[in-house]
């Protein structure tokens, strides 16, 4: 969950480490290191964001050389500190002037450490990472790409690093397994990072390292091979997107930026794949698989976070659209009980990174015991991507906000028309499909609609942002809805929330309800409408404020609710993709009101590669 850019080339290192760090801050920023090399190495390392560090190093002639490293962490071994932090290094006296940023976990960095110990290695920080810089710098030859496929062979868990040398001052050696690694490809240089928000400023060709691969980067050519030393031929890529889709432009963060990007990143989603006319769905990524997937007896669901909300939608969606029984699963939860994968199951992986290592870990668990594998991830040659059967991207653009709005609309959507390629293959009517396409469509424009109500959002929040305790409450596909709005509020604001169905409060949680605890209601029109106005009244009869997400044309929901926030009528299996836009925003300016850091929440990032 760390950032690691890294460069070797003939421009200054320290500017472009230092702006890829601030790109990749999302990913963790409790501190932040850099080492340069510049006849010998120089090494700078602060505690808090990486703007600490520019100042640390700004007039430091030191940090003037061509080739570094450098890293923002988000901990997993040790706190947050100065000692704790990248990169590290094999410093014993007689050491080789090795120093290696690492985002992964080292499982087995106890044993590897009494090992290193009983050689005289001695140990300055509490990080799993100092143990793989000591490990390579022990098996160092006078060779580092050497070194470091030898060391690797000998750790278990996942890393992706960056290592340099002082003995080896013209090479940069990069490997990675389980966590995300990609290699820009310049003009006599190579820039590294955790993902391509740090290189598309310099070079739009790179290519993904694949598991157990390792990087030996000089600055005229590179060699990849595995860890056992087999060389491999990468393919290099156009990246794919563009510096202008992650720069900030006029908005104050990134995540509001994002939610304002929906209309027309769900544009680009359903744009070639849905045709209302014809009443079709055109799905490239799981066309080979068409006749496993219409025999599917049974779908499984696996996610994390909004990821799980959004396929907690789609398993309302492929019981009703497709007729599929469908179930979804913490992807934390699933691969450690004994899970009964039977003939004929779909096990679907919703992720936006197409990285996170319990989702990854899942999906493998099921493909191993029989499941044909889908993904619905955002990231282009992510890894979920790669090892799962077939998919189908979310094609949202890249989402830098940690608090996932986009790509959650990007997920529901894709399992709406993944529900209805399976459906009309099965029982749905042309007609029913064709209208159901046909309001799809037309999504966009109604999140434009209700996106026009961002004051009106901000000044109900006002009224409601001083009180530590909110209710969540919805029906049917709402229900996973108020689950995500809860978490939102949850992530950015530092509100206590929490989400659930409707009728489930009166059975406990009702007990929390007193005088002015804000209650958000989504209650739009619908098969349970008349079951949800009771349960309004039951919150109000009890002093809570009740804040109500309603369907246009409701006048008469003002007699239940202090305040209201109305969406464009859609049909029921679609309003989640715009109940959802006023929960957005009503966290984000909870948040902002409440003073918080919306982009860079405490204690989260943005891609949880490690369990």
């Amino acid at each position: 969950m760390c950032g690691i850019v890294a460069y070797i080339g003939s421009k200054p290192a320290r500017e472009l480490l230092l702006e890829g760090l601030k790109r990749l801050e999302y990913r963790g920023y409790d501190s932040a290191g850099i080492a340069v090399l510049n006849g010998g190495i120089k090494v700078a390392r602060s505690i808090g964001r990486v703007a600490g560090l520019e100042e640390m190093i700004s007039i430091d002639s030191g940090f003037d050389g061509t080739v570094g490293i450098a890293h923002t962490r988000w901990a997993t071994h040790g706190e947050p500190s100065e000692r704790n932090a990248h990169p590290h290094s094999d410093n014993l006296k007689n050491g080789h002037g090795i120093h290696l940023v690492h985002n992964g976990i080292i499982e087995n960095y106890v044993s590897l450490k009494k090992y290193l110990i009983s050689k005289g290695h001695e140990f300055t920080s509490d990080t799993d990472t100092e143990v793989l810089a000591h490990l390579i710098g022990e098996l160092y030859d006078g060779d580092l790409e050497t070194a470091v496929q030898s060391a690797l062979r000998e750790v278990t868990g996942a890393y992706a690093i960056a290592v340099v040398c002082e003995e080896e001052p013209e090479v940069l050696v990069v490997a990675r397994k389980g966590s995300p690694l990609i290699v820009g490809v310049g003009k006599d240089e190579y820039v590294v990072a955790s993902d391509s928000s740090a290189i598309v400023a310099h070079t739009t060709q790179a290519f993904l390292l694949d598991d157990e691969t390792v990087a030996r980067l000089t600055r005229d050519s590179f060699r990849t091979t595995t860890v056992d030393n087999v060389e491999l031929t990468p393919e290099i890529k156009e990246l794919e997107f563009t510096l202008e889709q992650i720069e900030l432009g006029n908005f104050d963060h990134f995540m509001l930026k994002e939610i304002y990007e929906q209309p027309n990143t769900l544009r680009t989603c359903i744009q070639g794949r849905v045709d209302a006319v014809g009443s079709k769905i055109v799905l490239g990524g799981v066309a080979d698989f068409e006749a496993e997937i219409v025999k599917a007896k049974r779908i499984l669901m696996l996610g994390q976070g909004t990821a799980l909300h959004a396929a907690m939608i789609g398993e309302y969606l492929f019981e009703k659209l497709a007729g599929i029984p469908t179930e979804v699963e913490f992807a934390s939860e699933f691969r450690y009980r004994n899970p009964i994968v039977e003939e004929n199951t779909v096990a679907i992986a919703v992720s936006q990174s197409g990285e996170t290592a319990d989702t990854l870990a899942a999906v493998l668990e099921a493909k191993r015991r029989g499941a044909l594998t889908f993904g619905a991830v955002n990231v282009v040659g992510s890894t979920i991507s790669r090892e799962t059967d077939a998919g189908v991207y979310l094609r949202v653009g890249p989402e830098i906000g940690v608090a996932s709005t986009k790509a959650f609309i990007g997920q529901v959507a894709v399992l709406t028309m993944l529900a209805t390629y399976i459906g009309r293959r099965h029982h749905l009517d042309r007609d029913e499909m064709s209208e159901l396409l046909s309001a799809l469509e037309q999504i966009p424009d109604h999140i434009s609609t209700v996106l026009g109500q961002s004051d009106h959002i901000l000044e109900v929040t006002k009224g409601v942002v001083d009180r530590d305790n909110w209710l969540f409450l919805g029906r049917g596909t709402n229900y996973p809805v108020a689950l995500e709005g809860a978490l939102k509020l949850k992530e950015i604001s530092y509100i206590h929330a929490e989400g659930m169905p409707a009728a489930e409060m009166k059975h406990g949680p009702i007990a929390l309800i007193d005088k002015g605890m804000p209650v958000v209601i989504v209650a739009t029109r619908g098969s349970q409408y008349e079951k949800v106005i009771g349960n309004m009244e039951e919150v109000r009869s009890r002093g809570g404020h009740v804040i109500a997400v309603a369907t246009e044309g409701d006048t008469s929901i003002v007699e239940h609710c202090d305040d209201v926030f109305y969406v464009p009528d859609v049909p029921e299996p679609l309003q989640p993709l715009v109940t959802v836009v006023p929960l957005q925003l009503l966290a984000y300016h909870a948040a902002v009101l409440r003073g918080k850091d919306v982009d860079k929440p405490r204690n989260l990032a943005k891609s949880v590669t490690v369990e």
